[in-house]
This record gives structure tokens, C-alpha cells and sequence, in this order.
């Protein structure tokens, strides 16, 4: 099968086995793994996060990952650092004749990957944040409407901070070169499953990494100095865990409202690829509760009608 050059994309709502198709995938094709998850890239943060580095392992072939622990819990991390470490990978494996496969669940992530143009890295400007600064929220959250029609992320309209910066790189990219994409060829594979087994799988898989320690690996990282506010910063997992750790919420309370939470954020997984295939990008959804050898040969298939 010839893939060279072409990136296979596997992505889908947390806890329905994407790691595990990827990385089976990435032994009979040649292929080394690119994380698409916003917190894996952290080292010391695996059980939250859901690693399963144990997976990369089958019969004794250990699978090759990038982008999996290249942070340190606390350093500072986004989209467009993930876009130049995801083309620097890409390009790495190309010259060693592997096929990329991009695994994640990340949607920004996995759309700053494939989106025709590549971000812009935008500096502050002082003169622009003294004048916004002396808006009020409405005013701000007007003028970034009329400068962005479609605001996807609420936070920008509800966090100061947050919406200032989205001017900012909005008034930014209307003077700046657009820089073209070098990712062309591509097909991308969703896993999707019905939403009350998600719901299920979801539980189960929360109970698993309780048992597993993922309390005592969150103490540890804020013995190690990572603060409360950090923590929450990095959500879900992170967030509730911590909050309990710091007598805030109570076991039951923290384990309640982590389960709705991780419900909460597979549902607006999902809502993010349908957008995505609603601008245009094809996503070939295949049934999670298959066989896993049955999905990979559905892969193969629709990869030799590709080429």
C-alpha cells in the first residue's frame, strides 16, 4: 500500500479505543503515532489524561509516539506550538519513510493539522490592549462579533482576558501574509458509538483510573509545586481531583460531577467533528463496538480507494 506522503487521521469522543485502532494501524502500515490531545503532551499527567502507554506495545513492537510528554505539568502550551511540533513530526516521519498517523480527540488540535492555512503567531499589542481595556464586555464582545462571525468558543465572549486576545488576533490577521498549509493528502477515520454505551464506557473507564491511582498521581503533582489554579486550568480529571485534595468538594461530589463533566465534554467532541465535516472535511465513521480487526480492514480498504 502506497501512503508515503499522505497523513491517515483516527480521531473520535474520549473512551472509545482510538489509541488502540491507531497503534495496530501503525504496525501494519509502517506508521509511527502523532498525539492530537491537548494534555498528553504533559510528562508526570498520564493516568488523567489517559495515555494508555501500555498500548503502544503489541507483541513486543513498541509503536513510536510523538508529541506524548514533551511539557512539563505548569509550562504553558497551545494550538499554534501544537501546529509547528505537528508539521515538524509529519516532515520527520516522511524523510524515514513512515506513514503519520495523527490519534487524538483534541478538535482544535486536529484542525489546526489539516486546515488549509497555517496560524499565525500573533504578538501583544500594547497600543490596541490600552484602548480595549478601557471597553466594557459588551463592547468587546460586539466588536469581536463583527470582526469573527462565528465565535465557537463561548469562553471568548464570557472571559476578559480571553476576548481582548481574540481581537487581538483578529485585528492581527487582517494585515498579515496567510501561509499555506503543506498538509494536502489526508483521510480521516471517526470512531463513533451510541451515546448511551459512550455514556457506560465513560464510567467505567473513570472507576479504572480511580483504582489505578489517578488521585495519588494529581497529589503528587501538587507536591511538586503545581498550584490548585493550574490544575484547574487543565480541567476535568485535573480539576475535580483537585478540588477534593484541597477539602473543597467532597469524594462523592468530586466523583459526580467529574462523571458529568467528562459526558458533558465527549458530547461537545462530537459536536466539533460535525462542524468540521460541515466545512467541508470528510470523516469516514466507522462503528466502535466492531471488532478491532474488522475496523482496520475497513481502513485499508477505504486507504487503497484513496490512492
Amino acid at each position: 500500500m502506497e501512503l508515503l506522503n499522505k497523513l491517515v487521521v483516527i480521531l473520535g469522543p474520549t473512551a472509545v479505543g482510538k489509541t488502540k485502532l491507531a497503534v495496530h494501524l501503525a504496525k501494519e502500515l509502517n506508521g509511527e503515532i502523532i498525539s492530537a490531545d491537548s494534555r498528553q503532551v504533559y510528562r508526570k499527567m498520564d493516568i488523567g489524561t489517559g495515555k494508555d502507554l501500555a498500548d503502544f506495545t503489541i507483541d513486543d513492537q513498541v509503536i513510536q509516539h510523538h508529541l506524548i510528554d514533551i511539557k512539563d505539568p505548569g509550562d504553558e502550551y497551545d494550538v499554534f506550538e501544537f501546529q509547528q511540533d505537528f508539521l515538524a513530526a509529519y516532515d520527520t516521519l516522511i524523510k524515514n519513510d513512515k506513514i503519520p498517523i495523527l490519534c487524538g480527540g483534541t478538535g482544535m488540535y486536529l484542525q489546526a493539522a489539516l486546515q488549509p492555512e497555517l496560524m499565525l503567531k500573533v504578538p501583544h499589542n500594547k497600543k490596541l490592549r490600552e484602548e480595549l481595556y478601557a471597553l466594557n464586555q459588551l463592547e468587546l464582545n460586539d466588536m469581536l462579533k463583527k470582526m469573527k462571525s462565528n465565535v465557537h468558543n463561548q469562553t471568548d465572549l464570557n472571559d476578559r482576558e480571553r476576548t481582548i486576545r481574540a481581537i487581538e488576533i483578529e485585528k492581527y490577521k487582517q494585515v498579515s501574509q496567510k501561509e499555506l498549509n503543506p498538509i494536502k493528502q489526508y483521510v480521516i477515520f471517526g470512531i463513533q458509538i451510541d451515546r448511551s454505551i459512550l455514556r457506560h464506557q465513560i464510567k467505567l473507564r473513570l472507576d479504572s483510573r480511580l483504582n489505578e491511582g489517578m488521585i495519588d498521581e494529581v497529589a503528587q503533582l501538587i507536591a511538586d509545586g503545581i498550584s490548585i489554579e493550574k490544575l484547574t486550568y487543565y480541567g476535568l480529571e485535573y480539576k475535580f481531583i483537585a478540588l477534593y485534595l484541597n477539602k473543597e468538594i467532597s469524594y462523592t461530589q468530586m466523583y459526580d460531577d467529574l462523571l458529568q463533566a467528562i459526558r458533558r465534554f465527549a458530547k461537545k467532541q462530537m459536536t466539533w467533528y460535525r462542524r468540521m465535516e460541515k466545512m467541508g472535511y470528510v470523516i469516514n465513521w466507522i462503528e466502535a463496538e466492531i471488532p478491532l480487526e474488522k475496523k482496520l480492514n475497513i481502513i485499508k480498504q477505504k486507504l487503497n480507494e484513496k490512492l
